[in-house]
């Protein structure tokens, strides 16, 4: 049986600031961010299942995506927690999130590879993701590359 690779884009919101960035980035900004998210494995020949011939369901990947990653990030301010950022309890920071990481395209990537490999079936495996940040500025992460 043959390999196929099956691909779902999403869009979302979110704004950041980079500790110690020794350019404009060092302020607080935003993006339009679109997340491409392509996985592989062998389309389901079992007859008898609803999903035979697919690899898997783009509804579900959409499920997974939208839940665990596009409804938490989206709209939310994402910074460093060395940074001495106070937020208020003003609901304008309801969406913070504080990572353990400087929140780069690069950094964020391995993020969504972790939270996207815990939500799949086992028969299917993550190939890559690809986050841009601006139109023409995306940072990539290979399955290949990282065994």
């Amino acid at each position: 049986m043959a390999l196929i690779r099956v691909s779902k884009e999403f869009d979302f919101e979110m704004a950041h600031a980079l500790l110690n960035y020794d350019g404009l980035c060092k302020h607080i900004h935003g993006h339009s961010y679109k997340l491409k998210v392509t996985v592989i494995g062998e389309p389901i020949s079992d007859s008898s299942s609803p999903k035979l011939g697919m690899v898997l369901d783009f509804s579900e990947l959409k499920k997974l995506v939208n839940k665990n990653i596009v409804e938490v990030y989206d709209h939310a301010f994402v910074v460093n927690e060395k940074s001495d950022f106070k937020a208020s309890n003003h609901d304008m920071f309801s969406k913070l999130i504080v990572s353990k990481y400087q929140p780069t395209s690069e950094k964020l990537i391995q993020e969504f590879v972790e939270i996207i490999k815990k939500h799949l079936p086992s028969n299917v495996k993550l190939h890559n993701l690809r986050l841009f940040e601006t139109a023409n500025s995306y940072a990539e992460w290979f399955a290949s590359d990282n065994e």
